[in-house]
């Protein structure tokens, strides 16, 4: 059974998982903003290219690496992006950023999920917008987050992943903002760090 992930919700990726939890997916899809022509005739899509990140983050709340459309696998190994879609064609997932729990170095104490609209849309304008967050192991999702609802904004920090008594937890920031890229998050970031 899935949760949807309201804001500020906090999570234990375990006991949602039933089970100690070694890889995560986030997974983000989108449809493309489709116009109406005139009585039926010259209808046409508009691409849209939104972008997953991560940051990876150590104990003093430094970035220590970013996973993203530039860079689609972290220094260490542990994390896997699996490609940047500019369209948001087909069905599912569009992207998404494979992370081995096990593998994330122990100096590492939080993971920073973000999404972005590269192209300048609004989520409010982008069709059947979401992110989510699986089981990789079996493929179950264990959170869904709705961006179509989040209004005028064109990013938005999903979720922050992180250490706690030695479990991995999960945060449902949610918070919108603007930008086109996770850098222009960063600010924002580091109040919930």
């Amino acid at each position: 059974m899935s949760v949807n992930l309201s804001k500020g919700q906090k999570i234990s990726l375990e006991k949602e998982a039933g089970g100690a939890l070694g890889r995560v997916t986030m997974g983000l899809g989108w449809d493309a903003i489709k116009s109406k022509g005139f009585l039926g005739f010259g209808a046409k899509t508009e691409a849209v290219d939104l972008d997953a990140s991560c940051v990876m983050f150590d104990e003093g709340h430094r970035p220590v690496d970013v996973i993203f459309f530039r860079q689609l696998k972290s220094k260490d190994g542990s994390i896997v992006h699996t490609g940047d879609n500019r369209t948001g064609a087909g069905d599912g997932d569009d992207e998404q950023i494979n992370v081995d729990l096990n593998a994330v170095p122990s100096s590492v104490k939080s993971l920073v999920f973000t999404v972005n609209s590269f192209t300048g849309q609004t989520f409010a304008q982008v069709e059947n917008a979401y992110c989510r967050l699986l089981d990789a192991a079996n493929g179950r999702e264990v959170a869904r987050f709705n961006l179509s609802v989040q209004g005028p904004h064109s990013a938005q920090i999903m979720a922050k992943v992180y250490r706690h008594n030695g479990e991995w937890k999960m945060h449902a920031i949610g918070e919108n903002g603007n930008g086109r890229t996770f850098d222009d998050l960063l600010p924002q970031i580091a109040t919930h760090l």
